[in-house]
């Protein structure tokens, strides 16, 4: 039988894996929450000027 126990402890991530984890939890990318937010403000700020 598989002993899982010594298989976790001999486990070690590819560095590969490491490297791409970096590269995604550092990179501060546009996601289309971040393009709304822009785009309702720049509509809400519209709005109010043509009111005023």
């Amino acid at each position: 039988m598989i002993n899982f126990e010594d298989e976790i402890e001999k486990f070690q991530p590819s560095l590969e894996i490491e490297q791409a984890e970096d590269v995604i939890y550092n990179n501060d990318l546009t996601d289309v929450s971040d393009i709304l937010k822009e785009l309702l403000k720049g509509k809400s700020n519209t709005y109010y000027d043509e009111r005023g």
